[in-house]
């Protein structure tokens, strides 16, 4: 009886040992997947004043296409919010009432 405990012993420490090897892989790989992202990501910054395009959102009551349009009419960065939030404008000064995040706007080029 005495061997099969020292058996089972050596298997728990084989178990843990293996635990901690996919920890260590599991960690590497997401720091690789991390590097990734980040080497590919754009930032997208903008300042007062500048002109942009805000993606197009449709409501329940509105029905949408895929022909209707990607991209709101242009609009202007009124003030920056904090880093990637901001307040737009129309191109006639009407204050555009909640805050946007860079994610859905896109630069407009004339």
């Amino acid at each position: 009886m005495g061997s099969t405990w020292k058996g089972s012993e050596l298997t728990f420490d084989f178990i843990d040992e293996q635990r901690e090897k996919a920890k260590v892989r599991m960690v590497a790989y997401q720091q690789r997947v991390a590097k990734y992202y980040n080497n590919r990501v754009r930032s997208r910054y903008f300042r007062p004043g500048e002109l942009v395009l805000r993606k197009a959102q449709f409501n329940h009551h509105e029905r949408s296409n895929k022909l209707s349009p990607n991209w709101d009419d242009p609009y202007r960065v009124r003030e920056v919010v904090k880093e990637g939030t901001y307040k737009l404008e129309d191109l006639g000064g009407k204050h555009i009432p909640r805050s946007w995040n860079a994610e859905h706007l896109r630069k407009y080029y004339k």
